[in-house]
């Protein structure tokens, strides 16, 4: 994706994510709304209580929608924006009881999301100047992968693989299965699958061995700063084109330092596990 392009939601998943979301809040029917006459209409708007990137307006609307289609939304700040403490960032106009049945659901979806985007637009801020690219990881709230993955890439980052079928990782407990790194890559590479391969390594030794039996992607997982330094003057010495990836406690605190050091690609669990929800909030004005 470049630079300038904006990520485009998984209009599937949004289905699926709302309708899960709905069933689970709304379930047989809002006891609550229903209490209000059907035909009283209203206005709502929704306020950004604090500074934050705004992401998920899709699963937003689809929330909306699926309450009750006569719901008009307008937006003031775009997908991928950044709001202001106290800023108004939509207002909606409709039937009272979808307004009011859909308002939790929504701002859920807008909470969670526009607080992973937040978090990986201030990564990758960190990150100007350097060559290192900011990945997510599977560490994702069940059945919300493919919208949080989605909130990184409007964050400016990238997605590593989406699950365990779309790419290979050998991580420590399949080398150790397979009996050592050379065997597992061997394992992988007899595989042909044509899907992209990489080897997680715990030290430098267990690196020169990936490097001999000719790994594309390595993993440095928990490396210190001197031994990524290490890790990328040793691939730069043998002269090939292998992607090393630094992963394992690295935050917005050392992010800077762990890409100063050389490496090309930085995974980071927090961003989709770690979540501070951004604070929403929808007001009824009429």
């Amino acid at each position: 994706m470049g630079k300038s392009e904006q990520p485009t939601a998984p209009a599937e998943a949004v289905r699926d994510d709302v309708r899960r979301a709905l069933r689970e809040d709304v379930g047989a029917g809002d006891v609550s709304a229903e209490l209000l006459p059907g035909d009283t209409r209203a206005t709502a708007t929704v306020l950004a209580r604090e500074e934050c990137v705004l992401c998920g307006r899709n699963w937003f609307e689809e929330v909306f929608r699926a309450c009750d289609e006569r719901i008009a939304i307008r937006w003031r700040v775009a997908e991928g924006g950044t709001t202001t403490a106290g800023e108004a960032v939509c207002e909606l106009e409709g039937p009272v009881r979808g307004l009011l049945s859909g308002e939790r659901s929504a701002l859920n979806f807008l909470q969670l999301l526009s607080a992973v985007a937040t978090q990986a637009r201030a990564m990758v801020k960190a990150l100007e100047g350097t060559r290192a690219v900011l990945l997510d990881t599977r560490k994702t709230l069940p059945g919300l992968r493919q919208a949080q993955k989605y909130a990184v890439r409007v964050g400016g980052g990238s997605n590593h693989r989406m699950g365990l079928y779309d790419a290979i990782l050998l991580k420590e407990n399949h080398i150790a299965a397979a009996g050592g790194v050379r065997q597992a890559l061997k394992a992988a590479q007899d595989r042909g699958a044509n899907l992209p391969v990489t080897v997680e390594v715990q030290n430098l030794d267990e690196l020169a061995e990936a490097l001999d039996a000719g790994a594309g992607w390595v993993m440095l997982d928990n490396f210190s700063l001197d031994q990524l330094s290490a890790a990328v003057r040793e691939r730069d010495r043998r002269g090939r084109e292998v992607i090393l990836e630094a992963s394992g406690s690295i935050g917005l605190d050392n992010i800077a330092e762990v890409a100063a050091t050389g490496v090309d690609r930085i995974s980071v669990g927090a961003l989709t596990k770690n979540v501070r929800a951004c604070d929403f909030s929808m007001r009824v004005t009429d």
